[in-house]
Order: C-alpha cells, then structure tokens, then sequence
C-alpha cells in the first residue's frame, strides 16, 4: 500500500507535510519524500509510513520494521516512545493527521476531481476512468478498493499537485459514512452507479441505501455534476437528492430514452462487448475489453464523465479496448487440465444480488469445449438481513437463463438456492468454502468454464487457489480448450 510520484517531482516536501498535520518533527528527516504508505510489507523506499490503528493491528508496532525497509520517515501518535534518532513527524492522532494531509492535497490540486459511489461498479467503473483519462494527461486514481474512512484520506494524500484527473472511489454499509468522504475529496463529477440491495441488514430498504448514497452530492463543490443511472429504480429518488443539494448539473446514463449517454445498441461476446452510444450529443462506437453487459451500462457513466471533464471522447472510446477485469471481480484465466483447458472465472472478491445475477450471466455467455459445462461455484452472499434467504433462492432464475449445467453451493444462506435447483443442476452443497472445495476440485474436467463467486466473507478465493494448484495456468500460446 504505497504510493509513488513521477520520478522528477517529490510527492510532499517534509515542510509541507509538518505543516498540514501541525507535527513535531524529530531525528534526521528527509527534505522530501515520494510517497506515502500504510503497509511496512509493501512500502517503497523513501516513503512516508503513517502508523495507523486498525481494527486489528496498531501500525505504531511496526514502525521499526518500516524504517529498517527504507522509509524515510514514519507519523506516529505523540503517545507513543522511539527511540530519539529515529526520523518521526509526531501528531495527536495519525489518522486524522492523514485525512489533514488529505486535505491539503485537496487544496493544492488542480486536477478535475471525479468521486465514484455505488451499491454495486464502483472499483470496475473507478478502473475504466483510470484507463480513460490516462491517454489524456496525468491521470491519478485510488488503488484497489480503498474506499473507506482510512483508504480515501490515503488515496488523496497520495495525488500528486501535478495531476490533471483525480478519480476516487468511496464506499458505505451504513448512513453517514460518506458524507465526510465526499467532504474531504469534494468532487467536481460524482456518479452513483447503482442503487442494489447491499448491506440491506444495516438498512431495511432500497429506499434507504439510496440515501446514503446521496450523501455524495454533499461534496460536490459549486457547480458540480452528479451522473446517475436511468435505467436504477432509485433514479427518481437520486434525481430529488441531487437537486435537493443544489448540484450544478444533472446527467444521465443508461438504455432509458431520456438517457444523456444513452446504449443504442450493443453485442456482448465472451471475452469482450461493442457498443454504439450517444453521449452528450456524440455518436460513438467502441469495443470495451471485458465482457458482461453490467460493465457495457457502466461504460457510458465513464464516457459521460471524461466528457464533463474535459477530455476527448474518442481517444476514451479507444482506451477501453483495454479494460480487464481485476483478480477477484471477474479476472479469466485458463488451467491445464487432461485433455483440454479450463476457464477459471474468479469473481471471489465479493457478491450481492446485482453483481452475482452479472456474474451469472457472464458464465452463460463463456465458451465451453465439446463435452464441456458452464459450472457456477457460489458462496453466501452476506448482510442481506431477513431477507437473505429470499434472494438467494432467487438466483435459480438467473442460473436458468444462463444455461448454467452444474451448480455447487457453500454456505447457509445458499442452502435456499440448492434447494430451489432441479436436481439435474445440483453438483454439491457444503456448510464451508473449505468443505466444498474437494467436490468442486474433483469434478472440473478439461473443457469447462467455471465462476467462482461469494461475499469475501464466504471465502470462496479458497476454491479459487485449490483449482490453480491442481491445474497449472496455461502457457502463453497453449492451445485453449476445443470448441
């Protein structure tokens, strides 16, 4: 979890950095450093570490190990004892000295500042921004998920005075969570890409989650756009929201007919979509380079958005041939096994009603071999409160529609989906990721297209792993499976 500047620029002057968080300053420090870091296993030298407390481990107990790598300083709580030579800013509290030093990364940047929300698309539509604007000038975008009360602070702080876009992911599971979030990044464009039932145990309703996603039109600075999804049944409600909180400019996107960026018509292919679009008045056509008809919507919200900042239409159209999905959302990879060659489909990083009926039926579009199936491994999908069981079962609908051959099931809540399969469709249930995983294991063969997917706490990635350690990746140039 580092961060790093172009090469011919420090990311903060030690001055610059002291004077935000209002530190002491103690040991030889620097003058400048690169980056900023919250990880001591994946800093880079020269790096700024902040000792953040978190919900399982103090950062303060990794301050030496930190400097021993090669920081070039560490922030650390005023509480806490070093020894005196080492290099250390000193402040009240680290993580609020980061969100400081957030802030102040605000205020220098003149870059056009795009904050993304959503129940569902956000890293997705956060990465195919990255890829957008980058062709357009410096482009700089949060890493990973880093969505929360501690990864926008660091993911600001990180933007480098230089850059010409900034885009920023933020996340909630309960009210109130994004409102300093979007008073700390304070966006020129904010896009809510859907309002789905997640984290529906913390809210009770549709109605409500899509109120807390419109804490982000209380950021926005003056001005301001937010881009929202037509075709989302909480528009209305997000429409209102947004005018509520005086936002400069409304925009659209979606198959609706009233839709500013609007899907004219599309073709969806196993390892990538086309798509002829309307955006604000311009005609396109663009090949997007991961498949699913999810990521097909979420596209036009980005195209809206290079738009409104800016930037040009075209060379955004042409960048997104590139777009991948990312490890754990929909990443593919191909296995060796006897005979032929597996598609592996790994959507194990999470899961809730909208992205597991999309990984569905991206499964149904995967090329199978000759005597191949279309093989869904699915885990719980958590937070659903009483209504969890509900929408599990729900999801044999979707499996039909996919053509889904075979479907094994972890956990709970997913009992209510086996029960609602034909037994034609059931190839095993287990209480446990780790118990399914033998059955999953010893029932793919060679031309096999697999999804693997689940809340992260279902730990479906295990499945994943075991399925790579018994099938090797295939080479690069290796025949795929036949079809």
């Amino acid at each position: 979890m580092h961060g790093r500047c172009n090469a011919m620029t420090a990311l903060w002057t030690i001055d610059a950095m002291a004077a935000a968080m209002r530190a002491q300053r103690q040991g030889a420090l620097p003058a400048e450093t690169g980056g900023v870091s919250i990880d001591s296993r994946t800093l880079a030298k020269g790096d700024a570490f902040f000792a953040i407390k978190g919900d399982n481990r103090d950062g303060h107990e990794f301050v030496e190990a930190a400097l021993d790598k090669g920081a070039g300083l560490a922030v650390v709580s005023k509480r806490e004892r070093f020894s005196a030579d080492a290099p250390l800013l000193i402040v009240p509290d680290v993580l609020e000295a980061l969100r400081d030093l957030a802030r102040a990364a605000r205020a220098r940047s003149a870059a056009k500042v795009i904050a993304v929300t959503g129940s569902v698309g956000k890293t997705g539509t956060k990465e195919a921004l990255r890829l957008a604007l980058s062709p357009q000038g410096e482009t700089h975008a949060s890493a990973a998920s880093y969505n929360n009360h501690w990864g926008v602070p660091l993911s600001l702080a990180r933007c480098s005075r230089t850059a010409k876009f900034a885009v920023f992911e933020i996340g909630m599971n309960h009210a109130g969570e994004i409102t300093p979030l979007t008073k700390l990044v304070r966006p020129h464009i904010a896009i809510v890409t859907a309002v789905e039932p997640v984290h529906l145990e913390y809210f009770g309703s549709l109605e409500k989650i899509a109120d807390a996603k419109a804490e982000i039109f209380s950021g926005l600075e003056p001005g301001g756009a937010a881009v929202l999804n037509r075709n989302n049944g909480q528009h209305a409600r997000l429409a209102a929201a947004a005018k509520a909180a005086n936002v400069g400019r409304m925009v659209t996107f979606g198959e609706h007919a009233d839709a500013d960026a609007r899907l004219l018509r599309h073709s969806l292919h196993p390892e990538y979509s086309t798509v002829e679009a309307r955006v604000l008045g311009s005609d396109i056509t663009y090949r997007l380079g991961a498949p699913g008809r999810h990521l097909v919507l979420n596209s036009l919200a980005v195209l809206a958005v290079v738009v409104l900042a800016g930037g040009d239409l075209a060379i955004a159209g042409k960048a997104l041939e590139r777009l991948q999905p990312a490890p754990g959302r929909g990443a593919r990879v191909t296995l060796s096994a006897p005979g032929g060659g597996v598609l592996l489909i790994d959507e194990s990083y999470n899961a809730n009603p909208a992205s597991m009926r999309a990984a569905i039926a991206l499964l149904g579009q995967a090329q199978i071999g000759t005597c191949g199936r279309r093989i869904a491994v699915l885990g719980d999908m958590l937070e659903l409160g009483p209504e969890g069981p509900k929408l599990h079962g729900g999801l044999a609908e979707a499996i039909a529609a996919a053509s889904v051959d075979v479907v094994f099931c972890s956990g709970p809540l997913m009992h209510s989906l086996w029960d609602a399969l034909p037994p034609a469709r059931r190839g095993g249930y287990a209480e446990s990721a780790a118990a399914l995983e033998p059955m999953v294991v010893g029932a793919v063969a060679a031309g096999d297209a697999v999804m693997v997917k689940g809340s992260l706490g279902s730990k479906m990635g295990l499945i994943v792993k075991a399925l790579e350690r018994k099938f090797p990746r295939q080479a690069a140039g290796e025949p795929a499976a036949s079809t």
